[in-house]
């Protein structure tokens, strides 16, 4: 099987071989934190060998909880937030036709997701559609006590429970949380739910290749077993060199690196496949919460293209001079659809005709990394052979080790998230919760 690979061949106006050789060094020192276990954050290194590790009765398991929730439901209502959600959405949205739910015969459950807002108009119309459709849940927290999730089942549970009786909708709720402790696994225990446990050491946003994400991607008929294997493929190239010209995951923490001490403070990802839109969703979480801290990082931003350079091309043409761009470009489809010619020629575009979708795509691509080279937009090109489950195992896992060695490189922790809890702070103040009752007067007086 092909590998990932990382093309920096672009890249030659905004940095040199000098740069490359300078950053060698503490490439490979954040390497050996991240290998040796001894960098900040190292009790949360789990994920680094779940594609190895992962027992082969958990993934059995799972796909035998997929096959039971596909005889049972029309949809599957995944409930969570952050790394809870995203990383399944992105490989389910990556594979699925995005026409499957309007086919005829839709095939396997619709997975839908709930608890990732506090929208009353999205909850209110999912449960709606839910009374009429049969249905499953998955609620996912470690805790159980999140704000957005725990909202989302109170009212899925009271409303599942309603529509099949208690003891049905236990039979139709799993509860993926933490082996032994917190309010979701207290739950699970007194229902009687089935669960699954998130590994104490794996933060949220690297647990896409726990249950978390498997059991969702497993019951919308995709193969978790290639997933895993994709994965640690990639696991064993990034494990056996820190050398750059060896390992694109350290290749690729290098480049981001050296481009941000040039300045360039904001990563564009783009996909010129509209079904990796929620791929960069994720990879936006991962690495935003990974590396946004002590005022320090790169801001991830995302586009898919053609279609965001009639919105946003023109800022990234000609806007601030503090962007570069990494391309997810994938070399073979899955379909073949040719331009038909036009006896009028009103278009003009009969100089495309018999051309396949694919190769106008990919011109599209390389004219669109030209003009931004031009534009003073570093680029890099991140290639993947083609869209299937083992290519998504390899490029979740690729951004994972890149995450972790771009953080170290950065100076900071990975692998915490201090500021997500401020804006949890101020809305318990304000919403009235027990115990903060001074900072709700504060923050109304503010809001006065």
């Amino acid at each position: 099987m092909k590998q990932l690979t990382i093309d920096i061949s672009k890249l030659a106006p905004f940095t040199d071989a000098a740069a490359m050789t300078d950053i060698q060094e503490e490439l490979t020192n954040s390497h050996r934190m991240l290998t040796g276990r001894t960098g900040r954050g190292n009790d949360f290194l789990g994920w680094m060998d779940l594609p190895v590790t992962t027992d082969e009765a958990i993934l059995t398991r799972i796909i035998a909880d997929a096959a039971r929730i596909r005889e049972m439901a029309e949809v599957f209502v995944v409930i969570g937030i952050g790394g809870s959600y995203l990383g399944s959405r992105a490989v389910i949205e990556a594979l699925t036709n995005p026409f499957q739910s309007l086919l005829p015969e839709p095939g396997n459950p619709q997975v839908v997701f709930a608890g990732e807002n506090l929208s009353e108009d999205y909850h209110a119309r999912l449960l709606e559609m839910l009374g009429k459709r049969e249905y499953a849940v998955a609620v996912i927290s470690k805790s159980g006590t999140t704000t957005e999730p725990a909202v989302a089942f109170r009212l899925i549970r009271q409303h599942i429970e309603n529509k099949y009786g208690k003891e049905e909708a236990r039979r139709r709720i799993i509860a993926i949380t933490d082996a032994s402790r917190g309010a979701l696994k207290t739950l699970a225990d007194a229902e009687g739910y089935s669960t699954y446990v998130i590994p104490d050491d794996v933060g949220g946003r690297f647990s896409v290749l726990t249950p978390v994400a498997l059991l969702p991607i497993a019951v919308a008929g995709f193969d978790i077993r290639a997933l895993m294997t994709g994965a640690a493929q990639m696991r064993e190239t990034a494990l056996r060199s820190s050398m750059l010209a060896q390992n694109p995951c350290a290749m690729y923490a290098a480049v981001r690196n050296i481009l941000y001490r040039q300045g360039r403070s904001t990563e564009i990802l783009v996909a010129f496949e509209p079904v990796l839109l929620y791929t960069i969703e994720w990879w936006k979480q991962l690495y935003g919460e990974s590396e946004g801290k002590e005022h320090k990082g790169i801001f991830p931003a995302g586009v898919t293209f053609t279609s965001d350079l009639h919105s946003m091309g023109q800022y990234i043409q000609e806007g601030r001079r503090n962007l570069f761009e990494t391309v997810i470009s994938i070399e073979k489809p899955s379909q073949e659809l040719e331009v038909p010619a036009d006896s009028h020629n009103l278009d003009g575009l009969n100089f495309v005709a018999g051309k396949r979708l694919t190769e106008i795509n990919r011109q599209a691509e390389l004219g669109t990394m030209l003009a931004h080279i031009d534009g003073d937009v570093p680029n890099i090109r991140i290639v993947l052979p083609a869209l299937s489950e083992y290519y998504a195992g390899q490029l979740l896992y690729f951004f994972e080790f890149a995450c972790a060695l771009s953080g170290y490189t950065l100076g900071v922790n990975p692998f915490d998230q201090p500021g997500v809890e401020a804006y949890k702070k101020n809305m318990f103040a304000l919403l009235g919760k027990p115990g903060f009752e001074k900072e709700t007067a504060e923050l109304r007086k503010r809001l006065a």
